[in-house]
């Protein structure tokens, strides 16, 4: 029994030898060390809302009268991701709306499961809020384009148009750890989801500033815990293929972008999108995920072509 008292004593020590390393290792590399309130959100530009989940940030711009176009941006990247859009959509005389959806930017982090009913629902309350009853178009990229097409299936009297950006397709990569392994995992290593947006982007250099911008939301608490809950319960791919047979059913205009060296969301799965649903096919030469961006003036030419009916 001694012999055994002796073993059971020294894993118990091993085991807490362990856990505090493990600890410290977690809080020397865990960035979410502040938290997200007003004071945070004192001098950050666009404006804030309440609704029912949260704080939602975003910026509207444009005539009151001019029509509606709605950009959501991709996974963990917030709408800042839109900055080579939409000033020039506004001055091609439409109005604008693009937001941060929960978990990322300076929308709150809610303590709840990110599926696909919290982002549907928070963009029908921010559409409440802002006395907006139609949309001309829902324009989304990567991860946003199933966010767009579960909106528009959902709401299909309120909006018109549709514009997907290199979508996730056929659905988010799945999981196989825990989620709170995972989460642990992703706490050591913050770096590595920096340097992972840098290659949605063919040419980093040319936005020199794109990590420093990112890091920005990594400081607030629960950002990794919001996107970590989104790729383990937003929808699964069958789901998400099922919504892009959905939005063809309700026969809407919907303009596919694509750029050809895409290697996030390879450009070969262009194919198999499109044997589902009807779209106006626009590849981009030399450019990978972000389209928009890297070729920010043939893209947004193209858009504007599709919102006039051209």
């Amino acid at each position: 029994m001694k012999f055994l008292r002796i073993i059971f004593i020294s894993l118990l020590f091993v085991l807490i030898i362990a856990s505090a390393a493990a600890y410290i290792l977690y809080a020397k590399a865990n960035t979410e060390v502040l938290t997200l309130d007003a004071a945070a959100r004192k001098n950050v530009s666009g404006k804030f809302i309440q609704l029912s989940d949260g704080v939602t940030h975003y910026e509207l711009a444009g005539a009151d009268t001019a029509k509606l176009i709605v950009l959501v941006h991709g996974f963990s990247v917030p709408y800042y991701i839109w900055d080579s859009n939409f000033s020039v959509l506004v001055h091609a005389g439409f109005r604008v709306l693009r937001y941060d959806i929960f978990g990322r930017g300076f929308s709150d982090r809610p303590d709840k499961i990110f599926e696909a009913a919290l982002f549907r629902k928070q963009l029908s309350e921010l559409f409440a809020a802002l006395k907006i009853d139609s949309v001309y178009a829902i324009a989304g990229v990567s991860f946003g384009c199933p966010v767009a097409t579960d909106f528009a299936i959902n709401n299909p009297a309120t909006v018109n148009k549709i514009i997907l950006i290199d979508p996730v397709y056929p659905g988010l990569p799945g999981r196989t750890d825990n989620e709170n392994i995972a989460l642990y995992k992703m706490s050591l290593a913050p770096d590595d989801m920096v340097n992972g947006q840098l290659t949605d982007l063919k040419y980093p250099s040319q936005f020199p500033h794109w990590a420093e911008e990112y890091k920005i939301q990594m400081q607030y608490k629960g950002f990794k815990r919001s996107l970590l809950s989104t790729r383990f319960h937003y929808a699964p791919e069958d789901k998400v293929i099922k919504n892009y047979k959905q939005l063809d059913a309700l026969y809407k205009p919907v303009l596919l972008i694509w750029g050809k060296e895409d290697e996030t969301v390879p450009f070969k799965f262009n194919d198999s999108l499109r044997a589902i649903l009807h779209t106006n096919f626009f590849p981009v030469d030399n450019a990978r995920h972000l389209p928009m961006m890297e070729k920010a003036t043939v893209v947004n030419e193209k858009i504007i072509s599709f919102l006039r009916g051209n």
